[in-house]
């Protein structure tokens, strides 16, 4: 039997809507790495959030990657037929006490906590347990005092941060009863046995998060790059912005072209007019040292 690939990598897209350039430039990135490195590229859909999810939005998604030439190994997972994978997970963190239900709301989080990098830091209100009369809404994952979380990311270098006091005890299930963005991501990518991890610099902190659950949930380390977020040209997250329009599938090559330039590559020929062309020239030409060391930037031609 053929051993697993030393590399395996994944693109994660929310079916809140069509593929836009951010996500482009996330998608090539990750691709391109694994590829690059003779790895595979997985697909996963985040989908655990049935409210935000727009009708038709993965099947869309899906066929502008194949449009655009990339195509993933294996068959697409969806988050939502994983809901037993998640409820193994926080029975895990119950029992080794790491978790406790939490009956503060959102409001009086921004009423009463501190600010801290991403919104209200939670302050310990009910990690002796809840007050009478509260309900749990919530469950949190307990942090430590001075327990520094740390990554080498492969773009933008050593990242480290005092969890504890600079975001305090995060939410692991919701109100709503879906496991949180941190949790599910850490459980699937375990799963799936992904180990290198390429995609947008505004999730970095969602990264520390992450490696913190790894570590109470004792499953491996992955390796990170974290690649430029995408503004318009006020500097604006672009995905916020009205100049974010959806890729248009029947100019793939353009698109490719304008994320392979966001993403600092070799200059392309200036011949390379065909989408089969693009793709073998891409892969032996990438090169994750070329990605520019900077959490955003703007990128030009937006029409």
């Amino acid at each position: 039997m053929p051993s697993a690939p030393v590399y395996r990598g994944r693109f994660a897209p929310s079916p809140t809507g069509p593929l836009h350039f951010g996500s482009l430039v996330a998608a090539l990135g990750s691709c391109l790495d694994a590829r690059a490195a003779g790895g595979e590229w997985l697909l996963r859909m985040e989908d655990l959030d049935r409210k935000r999810e727009r009708p038709g939005a993965a099947d869309s998604i899906l066929r502008t990657l194949e449009a655009l030439g990339l195509h993933w190994d294996g068959t697409v997972d969806y988050q939502h037929r994983h809901l037993e994978r998640y409820a193994d997970a926080l029975a895990e963190l119950r029992r080794s006490g790491h978790i406790y239900p939490c009956g503060c709301s959102r409001k009086t989080l921004t009423a009463t906590a501190r600010s801290g990098r991403e919104g209200p830091i939670y302050p310990g209100t009910c990690r002796a347990g809840l007050k009478p009369g509260t309900q749990a809404r919530t469950l949190r994952l307990r942090t430590l005092p001075d327990e520094i979380i740390a990554i080498t990311d492969r773009i933008q270098g050593r990242i480290a941060l005092d969890v504890n006091a600079e975001l305090g005890d995060f939410v692991i299930h919701r109100a709503d009863g879906i496991p949180a963005y941190q949790l599910a991501v850490v459980v699937d990518d375990a799963a799936q046995g992904i180990t290198q991890i390429v995609r947008g610099a505004d999730l970095l902190l969602c990264t520390l998060r992450q490696r913190l659950l790894q570590q109470r949930l004792q499953l491996p380390g992955l390796t990170y790059a974290h690649l430029p977020l995408v503004l318009d040209q006020q500097g604006r997250k672009l995905s916020k912005s009205a100049t974010d329009q959806p890729l248009d599938a029947t100019t793939p090559l353009s698109s490719l072209k304008r994320a392979w330039h966001f993403l600092g590559q070799v200059p392309l020929p200036a011949d390379l007019d065909r989408l089969e062309d693009f793709w073998p020239m891409a892969i032996a030409h990438w090169s994750l040292s070329r990605v520019p060391v900077e959490t955003a930037r703007t990128s030009p031609n937006f029409h």
